[in-house]
């Protein structure tokens, strides 16, 4: 199949969506598929550097979220390329520029267009004009609008799912877990990394790997790290990522003294993550805004346990105490970390591991996508043959 990916969001940038589309295309590629990238320019990318199968169009940065970008100009391009690339199918990765971009081209070209919903809305509301303008129930409007004419949309988890059905989304809908390299994540740690960040080798060490937003909650994480430390003297805590709100989680660290033991590494390349995993003790996180928590899985890929905030994706994810827990206060949070940093070797059955992360692999991952496209070729031809026979 040719298959063209429309997204405002994609490498250099760093998040969860441009991760799940590069996973995609890396295992529709070794199925033997065609994969072409519709996204944004960016500034991190320069005009004459040569992306294989990426086309790239004039953009602008996101109001207040100037880090994402929104293309202004490319539709009749955009058609006139897919065209000749005699696209098969298009999978729309955005409910914005390039999303609505993708949307006219299936149109046109008389193809199915599959979509991705990344993204829980609501809880980024406050990005424009400090939550003042959009409610709810314009996400909710909006959502459904763009869920229009469409032939299946990809739910990465549970709460999606549930979301779009309360929005009163017709269009098909499959659960379909983004999956993660697990190859990626294998190996062992690198004891020269912890002595970068000047923690010894015996030290216990959180950690957590996120964009640095408000609504990724990390100040709870802060507030809760001295009560740990109570319980664990020598424990450190490492915050992996950047993003709006690292000014202000940094002051809060100092205002609560702990800047000796709270450690902000900026943003990691991709690549070099996995070695930040295997350096750690237990990955932790107070997010409660997760709709598929990428991090969450490559941390089990990389052998930590993982602890996060309850929700219908994390208690499935977590079902078992060999893999982590889930809490819903503070006090259950800080429980959960003690027990797992003082007891290390207590919960190390391995096979609720393999079989966890054996459904959630990249490979699986490329697999169930390809059987979705098909579906939605199928479905979008007998629409269209309906139609057909309607207007006769």
């Amino acid at each position: 199949m040719n298959i063209g990916i429309f997204t405002d969001t994609y490498y250099p940038q760093v998040s969860g969506v441009a991760t799940s589309i590069k996973t995609l295309r890396e295992q529709l590629e070794i199925l033997g598929h065609n994969v072409y990238i519709f996204t944004t320019t960016d500034p991190n990318v320069e005009k004459n550097v040569f992306e294989r199968n990426v086309f790239r169009f004039t953009s602008v940065p996101f109001v207040s979220f100037t880090d994402r970008r929104i293309a202004v100009r490319g539709l009749f391009q955009a058609y006139q390329i897919a065209k000749e690339l005699n696209l098969d199918v298009v999978h729309t990765q955005t409910e914005f520029s390039m999303g609505l971009i993708g949307k006219f081209v299936a149109k046109n070209l008389k193809i199915p267009c599959v979509h991705t919903y990344h993204t829980m809305y609501e809880d980024y509301l406050h990005y424009v004009l400090k939550g003042k303008v959009l409610r709810p129930a314009h996400v909710e409007k909006l959502s459904r609008t763009f869920c229009e004419h469409l032939s299946g949309i990809v739910a990465p988890s549970v709460r999606v799912l549930d979301t779009l059905t309360n929005y009163r989304v017709t269009a098909p809908i499959e659960v379909i877990p983004t999956g993660v390299d697990l190859h990626k994540f294998e190996g062992k740690p690198d004891p020269y990394l912890r002595e970068k960040y000047g923690v010894s080798q015996d030290t216990p060490l959180l950690l957590t790997v996120s964009r640095l937003a408000y609504e990724k909650d990390i100040d709870r994480l802060i507030n809760a790290f001295p009560i740990i430390q109570k319980q664990v003297p020598e424990v450190k805590l490492m915050i992996c990522g950047d993003g709006p709100a690292k000014d202000d989680l940094v002051a809060q660290v100092k205002q609560l003294k702990l800047s000796d033991d709270v450690i902000f590494t900026g943003e990691i390349d991709h690549d070099e993550v996995p070695a930040y995993y295997h350096m750690a003790d237990l990955f932790v996180s107070t997010s409660i805004s997760e709709s598929q928590g990428l991090t969450f899985i490559e941390a089990l890929a990389a052998g930590l346990k993982v602890v996060a905030a309850s929700g219908p994706y994390t208690d499935q994810l977590l079902d078992n105490k060999n893999l982590g827990a889930t809490f819903e206060t503070p006090v259950q949070f800080t429980q959960k970390v003690i027990e797992y940093l003082q007891e290390p070797a207590k919960y190390t059955d391995l096979s609720y591991r393999d079989q966890k992360l054996a459904s959630i692999s990249a490979e699986n991952f490329g697999e169930q996508i390809v059987q979705f496209y098909l579906e939605s070729i199928e479905l979008y031809a007998e629409t269209r043959a309906d139609h057909s026979r309607e207007s006769i």
